[in-house]
């Protein structure tokens, strides 16, 4: 997956989470699923891409960026 890609899908996420949460008074049980689901994707391709751009910062292939798990994402100290 190269950056536009990953930009690509991105901006698919947030569409649809903007979507749901537009309709927050009427969200189901099945949509805060899926926004919990959304942001956990987001943060795992945020991710993803912020490891391609620094391999390329640093003169390495990125390519060799790899995604990482949810948990490890998840537990990140912002």
């Amino acid at each position: 997956m190269n950056d536009k890609s990953l930009l690509d899908h991105i901006h698919e996420l947030v569409a649809e989470e903007k979507t749901l949460r537009a309709a927050q008074h009427t969200v189901s049980s099945q949509d805060r699923q899926r926004l919990e689901s959304i942001e956990r994707e987001l943060d795992q391709t945020w991710d993803l891409l912020r490891q391609r751009r620094a391999r390329e910062e640093f003169d390495e292939n990125p390519d060799g960026a790899a995604e990482r798990k949810v948990d490890d994402v998840e537990s990140y100290l912002q």
